[in-house]
């Protein structure tokens, strides 16, 4: 079942009555309920928003993901549940164990599977995403020689630009439309790496003491380019500044199709398949990630 994502960006106060959400606007008092179980992603930006304690709960207990966002209404938190699969413990001992050849491994896969869809996107704006084939197709174990870096450069600037620097410290233009699609892609990884029972924190790559969530940044690599396309199209309508508009359209990339393997599904079923897959490969029972090709 696909989850909703719920977006709210006016004043509002949030209750649970028979396990619906029960939103009631505080200018015109107009009631809406939504059930809970419905529920996959909420996005709080309004500062003005307030929930009661059973909702938040019922929201973590139902497997679903509550981001808030801070003054500038950009994403800075989120809410999750604490346990999300039955076997929690089991997997977080693989994920502890797992040998570094096998991580090597898996970060290879994903490393590719990002420049793949990256040339992908160059050659549906028009480009010339064959640029990028001999760095897909020649990742070492660990992305030793750093491909994902030197295809990122060309990337970039074949698609938006040579003048253009990527930069998520950048807070307009370009870079904030794609730093909050980011925010969101990663919102929806943390929730879907928690449903298949893995820690956030046992990354394969991505590590740090300051980063809570380095496995989502690992696993989120080759969906960015989704967020991009979506980018190209906000751009294609002179829409180039974070709006409400925009970000609807931003929201939406987790509901686009998504193609794994022969599979066709909603980025959002294809989240939980990639992280799914992980734990399948930790247990030994495969040994490819499920990952998206756009």
């Amino acid at each position: 079942m696909i989850k909703k994502t719920i977006f709210f960006s006016k004043p509002c106060s949030i209750s649970l009555k028979n396990q619906q959400m029960v939103v009631v606007d505080k200018d015109t008092g107009a009631v809406r309920t939504v059930p809970i179980e419905d529920i996959g992603i909420v996005l709080v930006e309004n500062q003005q928003v307030s929930f009661t304690i059973p909702t938040l709960v019922a929201l973590s207990n139902n497997k679903a993901t509550t981001i808030f966002c801070d003054g500038k209404k950009m994403p800075c938190s989120i809410l999750l549940p604490l346990e999300g699969n039955t076997i929690q413990s089991e997997i977080l001992k693989k994920q502890i164990e797992a040998s570094e050849p096998l991580k090597k491994q898996l970060w290879r896969q994903v490393v590719a599977s990002k420049i793949k869809n990256q040339a992908s996107m160059l050659s549906l704006i028009g480009g010339d995403g064959d640029v990028l084939k001999p760095y897909y197709c020649n990742v070492k174990s660990g992305d030793s020689d750093n491909r994902e870096g030197v295809a990122a450069k060309i990337y970039w600037s074949r698609f938006l630009g040579p003048s253009f620097s990527r930069n998520q410290d950048d807070e307009s233009g370009i870079n904030v439309l794609l730093n909050y699609g980011y925010a969101i892609l990663r919102s929806a990884m943390c929730r879907a790496i928690v449903g298949s029972g893995l820690s956030l924190s046992q990354g394969l790559f991505h590590k740090g003491k300051y980063n809570a969530f380095p496995l989502a940044d690992d696993l989120m690599e080759p969906y960015r380019p989704y967020v991009d396309n979506v980018v190209n199209e906000l751009i294609s309508s002179n829409e180039t500044e974070l709006t409400t508009e925009s970000k609807v359209k931003l929201l939406s990339v987790l509901t686009c199709d998504t193609r794994i393997g022969n599979h066709i599904r909603p980025m959002e079923l294809a989240l939980s398949m990639t992280t799914a897959s992980l734990v399948k490969c930790l247990y030994g029972e495969e040994k490819a990630l499920c990952l998206p090709s756009l």
